[in-house]
């Protein structure tokens, strides 16, 4: 055998290991979050969610951490007129709940839900897109929706969102 693949390190003058590189953990107070406003008319739901939930997560930053929210603010401005693509999915896509009652099963399909709350149908298509754990419930509060092309986060002087 011509070597030993696992020699040590050579030790410092001062008697310590050098390490090649050092990994950067983010914390709570270290995290830098922005503010971003998007607006939702005639996008697409999913590839939207998909964007925002990464946002949220914040995984377009290089200081990302998995278990320290590092994420930005995000505002979604006309929430109710997203699009939503496929032939049926307005008649297949179902939001299940249950009340823990017999007979409290209720199953709601989407186009009754983008009737009667369609910013309902953002957040869960974006809760559905963290990960399921106490963080992504802190997660999703930094997300801002409004039906309406107002918002009351002006002094955030928030950005538009890159897509």
């Amino acid at each position: 055998m011509l070597g030993s693949v696992w020699q040590a390190r050579p030790a410092i003058s001062d008697g310590t290991m050098k390490t090649a590189n050092k990994s950067y953990l983010a914390t709570r107070e270290t995290a830098d979050r922005k503010w971003f406003v998007v607006d939702a008319r005639d996008k697409v739901l999913g590839r939207l969610a998909s964007r925002i939930a990464t946002v949220l997560m914040g995984k377009h930053k290089v200081t990302y951490t998995p278990h320290v929210d590092t994420g930005d603010f995000v505002i979604v401005l006309n929430a109710g007129d997203i699009r939503v693509q496929g032939t049926n999915k307005k008649q297949q896509q179902v939001y299940q709940s249950y009340s823990g009652y017999p007979g409290g099963h209720k199953i709601v399909p989407l186009e009754r839900m983008l009737a009667r709350h369609p910013d309902r149908v953002l957040r869960e298509a974006v809760r559905r897109m963290l990960p399921k754990n106490a963080l992504a419930r802190h997660m999703l509060l930094k997300l801002k929706l409004y039906n309406g092309d107002s918002h009351p986060h002006q002094a955030q002087q928030p950005a538009p969102l890159p897509l």
